[in-house]
């Protein structure tokens, strides 16, 4: 079979498994892995090949550089000490587990060097775009996660780096390999600071050549790594990092997210392809016992170095359940281990297998991580012991509320300047803690939380409340508002918000008094403002400032359009 049949096959039955896993509302990863699983090692439709390989690598480098588009480091600097010491830590811990397990298990030095930093690992790629999914980029958890991952991509570059060559180490050849580390880091900010911010303004006028800009920004970055014995995905990584604070940045991720979709599916398909299934049995007790260490024993490890670092335990549940998988780093490392002989065919099996089992687990678990959460909570006491957000919230003596507004961001903050115009008693509820710092400074009533968790609705004394208002799109979350909100007081009218007509089909069934569509409220505004200004110029030119004054203060607030990625 030629290599355009190759690729059109592994689409077709890609695309039927992710057809079926969201007729069932299912995740889709472990969809493309079963595809991939079903036409490679089952029924032999394709054999692994260099080609299907060197796509799929391509495919992880252009995701990563998504995630290092989407990596702003300004957002990182409160969660950025914690990432980068906690981190750590969590990495040196796993790291011994798991090389001690291997030399128990009777794996060579080497080799167990190999399996500590592949369970070490997390998943930048997968998490990333799960996050992304979730619209939990912003949250606290989240911007701890991508702490996290950030500090491990950075030690995953060195570790490549280190283990690459056949020679074994020296500590003349880790020096050189930091140098160079450094270096590239250093260069990639320079570019950052004083040539692409130019080249990408004249570039911005035509969204052709910002789209070939930034593919030969990737290019040139993954090119120059190549020759300098790293993986091409680093550079890509490091070249998304590189254009992260350009102000184009959302454009970019929109012109190259087609190009992501298409070669992280030809990823995750080559997963499965990749996959022996003929002799594997004798690596059945390491793959369990692999398994455990990294989705019980490392994300167990993070709750208790997040809990000594004063997060609650829904934060430090949240930021390590997420990371509860290896890493595309994991299979390059091993990659490189098979080429230059320091590990055998077996190890890269298992890896193999441990990564479609904690990527398909991650896929289950961060989909059901709220349920996950509220079922284990009253176990999870002792990690809040510690706890603060003291800093996360403003709440005056005043604990009676007209209004409750769960959610500040964009369609929120229109409400708000409603109610502050009104005069109204109200109490703001947020995931975002830039957010809610702000909000407190300027003594705002309100509070850092997650309407998904019931100890923050525990917190809410709505005898008195007449509206609430959730500008929050998960479904589940706001059905859990609904009946928690009904249940203690029927007569307040609760407004909730759904992406899809579906879903806001479901919430007035659970009983919601009005469902917002986004989608929807741009037409709605255009045709109210047309009905308004009926052709009059003057009024039209004062709706035309009025909304500029509101642009201007979004922008003060660091609302950024949803539209990129």
């Amino acid at each position: 079979m030629d290599i355009f049949s190759q690729i059109g096959l592994m689409f077709i039955i890609a695309a039927a498994g992710a057809f079926f896993a969201k007729l069932f509302r299912q995740p889709l990863i472990p969809a493309y892995i079963i595809a991939g699983i079903l036409i490679g090692p089952v029924f032999g439709l394709i054999e692994s090949s260099e080609v299907i390989r060197t796509m799929s690598e391509i495919g992880i480098a252009f995701l990563l550089f998504v995630v290092g588009l989407e990596m702003n480091i300004k957002k990182l600097k409160d969660t950025g000490f914690f990432a980068g010491i906690g981190g750590t830590m969590q990495m040196a811990f796993v790291f011994l587990i798991g090389f001690g397990i291997a030399l128990l298990l009777g794996f060579m030095r080497i080799e167990a060097v190999y399996i500590g930093f592949i369970v070490a690992f997390s998943s930048t790629m997968v998490v990333v775009k799960l996050l992304s999914d979730r619209r939990e980029i912003d949250t606290l958890h989240g911007r701890i996660i991508i702490g996290i991952l950030l500090m491990q991509d950075i030690i995953a570059l060195f570790v490549i780096s280190i283990l690459g060559t056949p020679n074994g180490f020296s500590l003349t050849m880790i020096l050189i390999s930091i140098a160079e580390g450094i270096g590239l880091i250093i260069l990639a900010y320079l570019c950052s600071r004083f040539v692409f911010p130019s080249m990408f303004k004249f570039g911005a006028k035509s969204q052709e050549l910002l789209f070939l800009l930034s593919l030969a920004v990737v290019f040139i970055f993954s090119i120059a790594l190549s020759y300098l014995g790293f993986s091409i995905v680093i550079g890509a990584f490091i070249a998304g990092l590189s254009l992260a604070n350009l102000p184009y940045h959302f454009e970019i991720m929109g012109r190259v997210k087609s190009l992501k979709d298409f070669f992280a599916t030809l990823f995750f398909v080559s997963l499965g392809i990749e996959l022996v299934l003929v002799g594997l049995q004798h690596l059945i007790l390491p793959l369990v016992i692999f398994t455990i260490v990294v989705l019980l024993i490392k994300p167990f490890i993070l709750m208790v170095i997040s809990a000594v670092a004063r997060y609650t335990k829904r934060n430090s549940f949240l930021t390590a359940i997420s990371l509860a998988q290896i890493s595309e780093f994991s299979l390059i490392i091993v990659s490189q281990g098979l080429i230059v002989g320091h590990i055998s065919r077996d190890l890269f099996s298992l890896t193999i297998l441990l990564a479609i089992v904690t990527i398909t687990a991650t896929s289950y678990l961060m989909n059901f991580e709220l349920k996950i959460f509220n079922f284990f909570s009253k176990y999870l006491t002792p990690f809040d012991i510690a706890a603060t957000t003291e800093q996360l919230q403003y709440i005056p003596e005043e604990l009676e509320y007209d209004f409750i507004l769960v959610g500040y961001d964009r369609i929120g903050y229109n409400i708000f300047k409603m109610l502050d115009k009104a005069k109204k008693s109200f109490l703001v509820i947020d995931f975002n803690p830039d957010i809610v710092k702000r909000l407190a400074s300027k003594k705002i009533p309100c509070f850092y939380g997650d309407i998904g968790d019931p100890e923050i609705l525990d917190r809410l004394n709505l005898k008195k409340t007449e509206i609430v208002v959730s500008t929050v799109p998960g479904v589940e979350d706001n059905i859990h508002l609904l009946k928690r909100v009904k249940g203690e007081n029927p007569k307040i009218l609760v407004f909730v918000t759904a992406s899809v007509i579906e879903d806001a089909l479901k919430l007035y069934k659970e009983g919601a008094d009005y469902v917002i569509l986004p989608h929807f409220l741009g037409g709605e505004r255009v045709s109210n403002l047309l009905e308004d200004v009926k052709g009059d110029a003057k009024k039209l030119n004062l709706a035309k400032l009025e909304h500029i004054d509101d642009l201007k203060s979004r922008i003060e607030l660091e609302h950024e359009h949803p539209g990129g990625a």
